[in-house]
């Protein structure tokens, strides 16, 4: 989870048994958004975020080919906390993160 997602939105994923790393427990709050996305490849996780320059940084690295592990971004105002917690607890569970190398994808569903 991107440093601005709500905790609670963590909190249900994790209680519906979603294993969830923010970057506050990473201690990347401070981390620029490309040095980030490095990481979250380096752990093999897919990062959720609701920054739109991040958005647009992962979609240029799609352009140019530069692997990363997957981004999901979700709009602050098109989605509620209870839709993005259904959406990331059927995309943990239905996919691998190899599914999503060099994907990027918005939510809601």
């Amino acid at each position: 989870m991107d440093v601005h997602v709500p905790r609670a939105l963590t909190d249900q994923l994790r209680k519906r048994g979603v294993d969830v790393l923010t970057a506050q427990e990473d201690d990347t709050t401070e981390t620029p958004d490309d040095i980030l996305l490095e990481r979250s490849s380096d752990l093999g996780r897919v990062l959720f975020t609701q920054d739109i320059r991040f958005r647009a940084l992962a979609e240029q690295w799609q352009r140019m080919g530069k692997p990363f592990t997957g981004l999901i971004f979700g709009h602050q105002l098109r989605g509620t906390i209870g839709q993005y917690v259904r959406d990331l607890e059927l995309i943990s569970k239905a996919t691998t993160p190899e599914d999503w190398i060099n994907t990027v994808e918005q939510l809601p569903l």
